[in-house]
């Protein structure tokens, strides 16, 4: 509940501090007193998005400090928890922001700085503000889905939709981005087919470019090669050859050795007379052994036909597709290896098609069967809501009136983190009167007492702390007045209840009553708000029955009232 509330600074108030008791509070006062500064110092402390314009008049800055006291179990730990905020639940909760005269903000929780958008979060969580205009969401349409919920307290249910619905969109998003993926690498792989065949078919090997150069060079010079084996074969065939020119020597050597007496040894020229025999021997023996190897080169240098074009064309194709790589002819079987790795890569990214396919369908399934039992769930909470509703309606004079929520269900594929389900809640206030929108069908003062009903049948299953209804009496008086009173005493048994009001009858069922005042001094308006005692608050609800002058009768009929 909210304990304490400080103003400083804001519009005609220069500073003022509230205390709320459990209960029903009502906030009364003459038109123009200021009840709305103080409903906008509150939304202030909450978060609401702020106006220069609420700083008092020759302020620097205005200045709101609203102070809860919560259950451990509140909703609000679970967020600031989540937000990772320090914060003890065995103590108060205090909300402090303070806006300058030039516009800019600052929002406090616990005297720790923190975004506005937190500020919001937790105000919404800590209060519900209903005016008779603004409906706190209830006009807008958007609001009812989210009624049903808290009715039919399907949070849980809720989160697990939104869960599956998030989980299912993230499987599309993966699955698109593969096939963005895919459709771009399409020209790629068929490019890397090509290119990886080209290599298949070429079939480079180690080593080979430098053997073909050398096989290509050696053809090339075949014809200065056998030239100058002839020329070699001539130098030892001219004249006699050199063999027969060894071969006479050989002889004339070997007929001055049979010129010595055999019984002769060690005779030094005999010795060199043999040395030169044996070198001559083995001369002509390595004259044979070169005419046999030139022989050998020079059959070995006679081309096949086209063998110089085949070995010239090999080397070509493998150095053309080692520059269309940009890499050295050494380096192709590498290149092979990372196309082929590539080629992999793009026929794995099938594959992960396949399987992302398989995800989105298996999430959509989920979600379907999801969304599909919540929305029963919500049909089944609906008419149950719609009788609760006219219940409520009844007491407040609106006991003809028809109440409807509709429930319309989309197919799977066009739903949303809420489900598949739009809801609205339809009214018709007279007999005879078709159902049509809650916000197009009810007049002012019906559609505050409808509000009501509302928000009483949602009490019931789930409601923030805080409940403000400003004015939603206006419009209605005498026994349509003390109902509203009396539902809004019966709802502040679940919650605490402020109310700003015109109605004396509203008025005094409350169980605490403050009066706001516009007073002048000096040229300059202040507004004040005080609690009242008992005997005040008789003669304020006089004052609302009767006007400026206060009778007796209507000092009675206030005793009446509150009584």
């Amino acid at each position: 509940m909210l304990t304490d509330l400080s103003i400083y600074d804001v519009v005609l108030i220069d500073q003022l501090d509230l205390s709320f008791s459990s209960g029903l509070s009502a906030l009364t006062g003459e038109t123009g007193a200021g009840k709305s500064i103080v409903l906008d110092a509150l939304g202030l402390a909450l978060g609401v998005r702020a106006d220069r314009s609420l700083v008092r008049a020759g302020a620097k800055q205005a200045r709101v400090i609203a102070t809860f006291n919560l259950e451990p179990d509140h909703l609000v730990w679970a967020l600031l928890a989540e937000r990772e905020l320090d914060a003890d639940r065995s103590e108060d909760l205090v909300l402090r922001r303070t806006l300058s005269e030039d516009g800019k903000s600052k929002s406090f929780i616990n005297d720790i700085p923190v975004s506005a958008s937190l500020m919001r979060e937790v105000g919404n969580l800590l209060v519900e503000i209903h005016g008779q205009h603004d409906g706190r969401g209830l006009m807008d349409v958007r609001t009812h889905i989210l009624a049903l919920d808290m009715f039919g307290g399907f949070a849980k249910l809720v989160d697990k939709c939104s869960n599956a619905y998030q989980t299912w969109k993230q499987a599309i998003s993966a699955a698109e981005q593969l096939n963005r993926q895919a459709n771009a690498d399409a020209a790629e792989q068929v490019y890397l087919q090509e290119a990886a065949s080209e290599l298949d078919r070429l079939d480079p090997k180690s080593g080979e470019e430098q053997a073909l150069a050398g096989q290509r060079s050696m053809m090339m010079q075949t014809e200065k090669l056998l030239s100058d084996l002839q020329s070699a074969r001539t130098a030892l065939e001219a004249g006699s050859g050199i063999d027969g020119q060894v071969g006479a020597a050989l002889r004339n050597v070997e007929t001055a050795l049979s010129r010595f007496e055999p019984d002769i040894e060690d005779n030094a020229v005999q010795k060199l007379l043999q040395r030169s025999l044996q070198s001559l021997e083995s001369g002509l023996v390595e004259i044979e052994t070169a005419n046999i190897a030139m022989d050998d080169a020079a059959r070995q240098l006679v081309l096949e036909p086209g063998e110089l074009e085949q070995s010239e064309e090999r080397l070509f194709a493998l150095r053309a597709v080692a520059r269309k790589h940009k890499v050295d002819v050494e380096q192709l079987s590498s290149v092979r290896s990372d196309l082929s790795a590539r080629l992999q890569a793009l026929e794995n990214l099938e594959q992960a098609q396949a399987k992302a396919s398989q995800e989105v369908q298996k999430a959509y399934t989920e979600y379907a069967k999801i969304a599909d039992d919540l929305s029963q769930k919500r049909q089944k909470a609906a008419n149950k809501l719609d009788k609760e509703i006219l219940k409520e309606l009844a007491p407040l004079r609106l006991e003809k009136a028809k109440f409807l929520t509709r429930v319309e269900v989309q197919d799977p594929q066009n739903g949303s983190a809420n489900g598949i389900d739009k809801v609205g809640f339809e009214i018709s206030t007279n007999p005879g009167v078709p159902l049509g929108p809650l916000a197009s069908i009810a007049s002012g003062g019906e559609l505050s007492r409808i509000a009501l009903a509302i928000k009483a049948a949602l009490a019931a299953n789930f409601g923030p702390s805080v409940m403000v209804f400003d004015e939603i009496d206006q419009g209605v008086g005498g026994s349509v007045a003390d109902a509203v009173g009396r539902r809004l005493a019966l709802l502040a048994a679940g919650c605490q209840v402020l109310v700003i009001t015109h109605s004396p009858q509203v008025a005094a069922l409350a169980s605490a009553q403050f009066q706001i005042e516009k007073s002048e001094t000096k040229g300059v308006s202040r507004t004040s708000v005080v609690l009242l005692t008992d005997n005040e608050r008789e003669e304020e609800i006089a004052r609302m029955l009767a006007g400026a002058i206060i009778t007796e009768q209507a000092r009675e009929a206030a005793k009446s009232l509150l009584s």
